[in-house]
C-alpha cells in the first residue's frame, strides 16, 4: 500500500516537471520570437535608406528627386487642353525639323475672333494658358494669339473684343510669375499694334502693374520697349495716359 503511494507520488512528480518543462520552454520560445521581432526592427531602422531618411545627406540636397515626365499625371487636364482635344480650336501643331508651326482647318483669315480670340486669350492667359507648361498647349494658345492678330481684316475684329481682352491681359500683367508676365507683356505689344489708338481707352487699366514691375532691373528693358510701342502705335493720347501713370518714362519723340 505504500508502495502505490509512493509510487503515485512519484507519477505525480514526474508530470509537475513536464509541465514545468513545457512552461519553461514556452517562455524560452516566446523570449526568442521577441528578441527575433526586435532583431529585425532595429535592423530595419539601422538600414542605410532608413538612416538617410532621419539623416539626409548633403547631396540629397543638391539632387532632389525629379518627377517622370513619361509617367501618369496625377493633375486633371487643363480646360485649353480639353477644348483642344475635342476640337475646339482649329488648328494642329506641325513637328518641324527646326520649329514648330501651326496647320489651321481652314484659312484663319475666314475663322470668327469671337469667341476664337477670346477662348485662346482666356486659356493662354486666365485658365492654363500662359500657366500651361504641357507641350503642345502652351505653343498652340500663344502662337494661335499671335497668327489671328495677323490676318486681314483683325483691328476691325479685335476692337470690338476689347473690353473683353484687357481684363484677362491684366490679370496676366499682375501675375507674380515672370513667365506669365512676360507673356502678358509680349501679347499687349502685340494686341497694340493691331488695335492701335483704340487702346487708349483701356491703357490705364494696365499700366499700373507695369509701373510696379519696372522696379524689377530684369524687366525695366522689356518695359520700356513696351511702352515706347505703346506710344508709337497709340499716338499722342497714349503718351499722356502713359505719363499720368509713369511719370518716369521718356517720350520716343523727345
Amino acid at each position: 500500500m505504500q508502495k502505490s503511494e509512493c509510487h503515485g507520488g512519484v507519477q505525480l512528480r514526474n508530470r509537475g516537471a513536464d509541465n514545468c518543462d513545457q512552461r519553461t520552454s514556452s517562455s524560452i520560445q516566446i523570449k526568442h520570437r521577441t528578441t527575433v521581432q526586435q532583431g529585425k526592427s532595429s535592423s530595419s531602422t539601422s538600414s542605410p535608406e532608413s538612416a538617410r531618411k532621419f539623416h539626409p545627406r548633403p547631396s540629397d540636397k543638391l539632387n532632389p528627386k525629379t518627377i517622370n515626365p513619361f509617367g501618369e499625371q496625377s493633375r486633371a487636364p487643363s480646360a485649353f487642353a480639353a477644348i483642344y482635344s475635342k476640337g475646339g480650336i482649329p488648328c494642329r501643331l506641325v513637328h518641324g525639323s527646326v520649329k514648330h508651326r501651326l496647320q489651321w482647318e481652314c484659312p484663319p483669315e475666314n475663322l470668327p475672333f469671337d469667341p476664337l480670340l477670346i477662348t485662346l486669350a482666356e486659356k493662354f492667359f486666365l485658365s492654363y494658358g500662359l500657366r500651361e507648361t504641357k507641350h503642345p498647349y502652351t505653343f498652340v494658345s500663344k502662337e494661335g494669339f499671335r497668327e489671328l492678330l495677323l490676318v486681314q481684316g483683325a483691328p476691325e475684329k479685335a476692337v470690338p473684343l476689347l473690353p473683353r481682352l484687357v481684363p484677362v491681359l491684366k490679370a496676366a500683367l499682375v501675375h507674380l510669375d515672370d513667365d506669365v508676365f512676360a507673356r502678358g507683356l509680349n501679347a499687349l505689344v502685340q494686341l497694340s499694334v493691331v488695335v492701335g489708338p483704340s487702346l487708349n481707352d483701356h491703357l490705364k487699366h494696365l499700366l499700373t502693374s507695369l509701373s510696379k514691375r519696372l522696379r524689377d532691373k530684369k524687366f525695366k528693358e522689356p518695359i520700356t520697349s513696351a511702352l515706347q510701342k505703346l506710344e508709337q502705335h497709340g499716338g499722342s493720347g497714349s503718351l499722356i495716359i502713359i505719363k499720368s501713370k509713369i511719370p518716369t518714362y521718356c517720350s520716343i519723340c523727345c
